[in-house]
């Protein structure tokens, strides 16, 4: 299959005396609907890696391409328009805003660039809350939810815009072992059902044993790439 997402060479270092050099060479590319994840300790450049996966930084030298698309060269308009049609993210903190329900939480990227949502929007987003299991709390605020049904609606919220790839950091780090394992449920349906490509960053290696490739990342490089 297509990559979806590849990295050539990407090295990141930050400024300093002397700069402090985070990644080195890495190399990576990531398939179509293929169910992924990226493990590390602390300080291993796994965030780092993320933002850069997502976009949301550049490498210091390298190339990243997203849907074939080099982004280098783009200013960061165009590399936004590229992030928001291929790219949903899910972090470890849900971060929906409590003044606002479940439902309008999950269609703010939606109305961001198109203002109203249709009718065709609304069917989908009904569609994802069905899947998500929290159909029944999509009419209550923020704040009137569980942290379980608060995280699975930052799910729907990610796939709104029917990304190509979800990234999630973190994303069951402040939840107990019940919801974790739902939430991974939820991600492996969607996985099959939509073929969205998942990529996981998290510390926890039982987490990672549930995705087909783990990638493993210390001191900067890559150390491991298995495909199950």
């Amino acid at each position: 299959m297509a990559a979806v997402i590849e990295l050539k060479n990407v090295d990141k270092s930050y400024p300093g005396a002397p700069p402090v050099q985070v990644l080195f060479d890495v190399d990576l590319a990531f398939e179509e609907k293929s169910f992924n994840s990226i493990v590390g300790e602390s300080g291993s450049g796994k965030s780092t890696l993320l933002n850069i996966v997502g976009t949301l930084d550049r490498p210091t030298s390298g190339e990243v391409l997203v849907d074939g698309i080099p982004t280098a060269g783009m200013k960061k308009d165009g590399v936004a328009q590229v992030r928001n049609r291929t790219i949903g993210f899910i972090f470890q903190f849900h971060y929906l805003l409590p003044e606002f329900t479940a439902l309008e939480n999950v269609l703010m990227p939606y109305v961001i660039g198109h203002r109203r949502p249709s009718r065709e929007v609304l069917e989908w987003a009904d569609e994802l809350f069905e899947l998500a299991g929290i159909s029944k709390v999509k009419n209550n605020p923020a704040t009137k939810m569980s942290g379980g049904q608060q995280q699975r609606t930052a799910i729907v919220r990610a796939l709104i815009n029917q990304p190509r790839v979800v990234l999630a950091d973190e994303p069951t780090g402040n939840l107990d072992s019940e919801n974790t394992a739902n939430i991974y449920k939820r991600f492996r349906e969607i996985n099959e059902r939509y073929g969205t490509t998942f990529i996981i960053v998290t510390h926890d290696r039982r987490i990672a044993e549930q995705t087909d490739r783990i990638v493993e990342i210390r001191d900067g490089r890559i150390l491991m790439d298995i495909n199950k």
